[in-house]
């Protein structure tokens, strides 16, 4: 590819989103474990809640953890983009 034809695709790709800063990803991240943990604990306390603390923990973060890896934070990640690339087209 040549000079000028590079020149030309960068001209017509839109540019790649950048990633939020760590604080703002650490801000979304917190928001993501607190509501999964709050909801779980609203929907499991009353099945759990016999169970020693190690094992309630275990439960919660058996089922938290990768529910916000794997679906929170994306979404939330993804919502951010969105929102971000909308307040800079204004």
């Amino acid at each position: 590819m040549t000079e000028s034809s590079a020149t030309v695709a960068r001209a017509t790709c839109p540019a790649a989103p950048t990633a939020p800063s760590v604080h703002r990803r650490a801000a979304l991240t917190w928001i993501a474990v607190y509501g999964a943990i709050t909801t779980a604990q609203l929907l499991l306390g009353d099945l759990i809640g016999a169970l020693p603390m190690p094992l309630r923990t275990l439960v919660l973060t058996g089922l938290v953890v990768p529910l916000v890896v794997y679906v929170l934070v994306p979404r939330l990640l993804r919502l951010d983009a969105a929102v971000t690339r909308r307040g800079a087209r204004r």
